[in-house]
């Protein structure tokens, strides 16, 4: 019995503008993705990842060609459907934390719980609980400005999984860490993908971090031009080493 993929881009293209200067971001994509896979999307600027990532993300739809969500045709959906679908199962990370300054970490961290009217017990408890499933239980009442790049970008993780979305995009989400921070970001939504089965989403231009996904796909002038199974993922071989695979 075949089962279906948990996201479907069939013949997906995208055209900016009209006439002579129209620009056409993706031209045909074909794209299956499983649920529980990590995949990291790459490809050159003006490749077509960064718009295909919004599509996949409903932050906007094909100018043809289908797009399907467990089975449910998005291209179809209106404008607030397409938000209640982001609400209830996808969570999003950026490169830039997108954090509020005056904020603590427990506060940022409930914002989406906020949108959906949870009751406050509940955004306490479910903020905490995500909080400490990135490994910053005790910096609850920290704000941004008293947390380093990796502590914020891992709150903003928190923020992006305390809803328990199905699918986690992240934007270039080492973008503005040092390495060794870096490092700890992609080894952290590894866990999420592996412990929690989140299906992870990744842009990314660097090879290093794409090596911890399961799935490299490299765009190129808006068609996929690879889709590679990593048979041996970075985080793997790190856990292999330690004895806790």
């Amino acid at each position: 019995m075949s089962t279906q993929p948990l996201i479907e881009l069939k013949a997906v293209t995208k055209t900016y503008g009209a006439g002579a200067t129209a620009l056409q971001a993706l031209k045909g994509v074909d794209l299956a993705i499983e649920a529980g896979d990590f995949v990291a999307i790459m490809g050159p600027s003006g490749s077509g990842k960064s718009t295909a990532m919004n599509t996949l993300g409903c932050l906007d739809t094909p100018t043809t060609g289908e797009y399907l969500f467990n089975g449910v045709h998005v291209e179809t959906l209106s404008r607030d459907q397409r938000a209640l679908l982001r609400r209830r199962y996808l969570g999003f990370v950026f490169q830039g934390f997108n954090l509020l300054a005056r904020t603590s970490a427990q506060e940022n961290v409930e914002l989406p719980l906020l949108y959906r009217g949870e009751p406050t017990k509940i955004r306490h408890a479910a903020a905490k609980k995500a909080l400490a499933s990135v490994g910053l239980a005790g910096w609850e009442h920290h704000t941004p400005a008293e947390l380093s790049g990796g502590q914020q970008q891992r709150v903003a993780i928190a923020r992006a999984i305390v809803t328990e979305p199905a699918v986690l995009l992240a934007d270039e989400p080492t973008g503005n860490l040092d390495t060794h921070r870096s490092l700890e970001i992609m080894e952290l939504l590894w866990r999420l993908n592996v412990d929690h089965g989140i299906t992870v989403l990744m842009v990314t231009h660097e090879a290093d971090m794409a090596a911890f996904a399961k799935r490299i796909v490299h765009f190129v002038d808006g068609v996929v031009d690879s889709d590679t199974r990593n048979m041996h993922p970075t985080a793997l071989q790190h856990s292999a080493a330690l004895g806790v695979a």
